[in-house]
């Protein structure tokens, strides 16, 4: 079963490989080169990992998110639940 489980799986990834690539032409067939780089099969490949830029989670107090949301204040200085100041 595992056996046919990787096979599955290799013809998806296969599947989406071929796929990729022929979105990519088009897509590189009807860009402006003036305005956009060229595209490449992994921009169109849903399997392939991409890596995100993630902004840094800032926790607040209660307290913050009631005069922002509930009181319509915006905190002057903002402070994370440990006290320390994050801006």
């Amino acid at each position: 079963m595992r056996e046919l489980a990787v096979m599955a799986e290799a013809r998806v990834q296969h599947t989406w490989a071929a796929t990729s690539s022929v979105l990519a032409m088009i897509a590189n067939a009807n860009r402006d080169p003036k305005k956009t780089r060229p595209f490449v099969p992994n921009d169109f490949n849903p399997l392939i990992e991409r890596k995100r830029k993630s902004e840094p989670v800032i926790q607040v107090g209660i307290g913050v998110l009631k005069d922002v949301f509930i009181n319509g204040r915006l905190p002057t200085v903002l402070k994370g639940a440990n006290g320390e100041r994050l801006c």
